[in-house]
C-alpha cells in the first residue's frame, strides 16, 4: 500500500493506538495519533490524513463530534472516517452515519480484518478511474473529480463521499430500481457490513441538498434516480 496514504489515528486507550500504529505502518501507511478528540482536530488540520480511525468515547470531544467537525471543514470533507469503537448500539452506528462515517467496527479489534478492510477502502478509490468523471442527467451535472452537482440555475452543492457516490451510482441508471442490499455492495462493499438504515439517512441527506424529486422510493422495493 502506497505510503502516500495518511492515516490518523484517535483513541484514548495507548495500547489500542500503538497496536493500530504499529500494523498500518507495516502496511506502508503514515501514521499519526491523538488521544482525544480536541487533539484529533489540531493533528488533522497539520497532518491532512487520507483517512481517521476514530473511537467514539473519548475525553474533551466525543468521536461523533470529531466527525461532524471534519465533515464541515473543506479539507475534510472527502476523507474516509472509519470509526472503531466499544459502541455496539445501533443508535450509535446511526449517529455515525449521520455526521458521515465511511465504516463502523466494533472493539475487540480483529488487526488483520481491519487492515482488510482499510486497504478496500484504497483500493475502491484507485478503481474509480474506469468511470466517466461527469454526468448529466435532469438538469444534473455531477462532476466526480470534486464531488459537485450543478443544477440549472447554475447553484452548485458539495457532497461529502458517501452521498456523492451514492447519487452518483444512482444517476447512471436512470428509472432503474436498485435494493438496499445492492446498494449497500456497490457504495460500501462486501467486506463492510452496515445497517440498511444507512442508506435511508444517506438518501434523505441528498435529497436536503440536491432535491426531493431525483430519487424516489419504492416501498419494500429500494430506490431509483429518476430523470422525469
Amino acid at each position: 500500500m502506497s505510503s502516500a496514504h495518511r492515516v490518523l489515528v484517535v483513541d484514548d486507550e495507548a495500547d489500542i493506538v500503538e497496536l493500530l500504529s504499529y500494523n498500518l505502518e507495516k502496511e506502508g501507511y503514515k501514521v499519526a495519533t491523538a488521544p482525544d478528540g480536541k487533539k484529533a482536530i489540531e493533528v488533522a488540520r497539520e497532518f491532512l490524513p487520507d483517512l481517521v480511525i476514530l473511537d467514539i468515547m473519548m475525553p474533551h470531544m466525543d468521536g461523533i463530534e470529531v466527525g461532524r467537525t471534519l465533515r464541515s471543514m473543506p479539507e475534510m470533507k472527502n476523507i474516509y472516517i472509519l470509526y472503531l469503537t466499544a459502541r455496539s448500539e445501533e443508535y450509535s452506528e446511526i449517529a455515525a452515519f449521520e455526521v458521515g462515517a465511511d465504516d463502523y467496527l466494533t472493539k475487540p479489534i480483529k488487526p488483520r480484518a481491519l487492515m482488510s478492510r482499510i486497504n478496500a477502502f484504497f483500493r475502491r478509490e484507485a478503481q474509480k478511474s474506469d468511470t466517466s468523471d461527469t454526468l448529466e442527467v435532469a438538469g444534473l451535472n455531477i462532476n466526480r473529480q470534486n464531488y459537485t452537482v450543478t443544477k440549472q440555475d447554475g447553484s452548485t452543492i458539495v457532497l461529502p463521499k458517501k452521498e456523492f457516490e451514492l447519487l452518483f451510482f444512482l444517476a447512471q441508471y436512470p428509472n432503474k430500481v436498485f435494493s438496499r442490499d445492492e446498494i449497500l455492495q456497490k457504495i460500501w462493499g462486501v467486506d463492510i457490513f452496515v445497517v440498511e438504515r444507512t442508506i435511508d439517512v444517506h438518501i434523505r441527506k441528498v435529497r436536503e441538498k440536491v432535491g426531493e424529486n431525483y430519487i424516489k422510493t419504492l416501498k419494500g422495493v429500494g430506490y431509483m434516480f429518476t430523470d422525469e
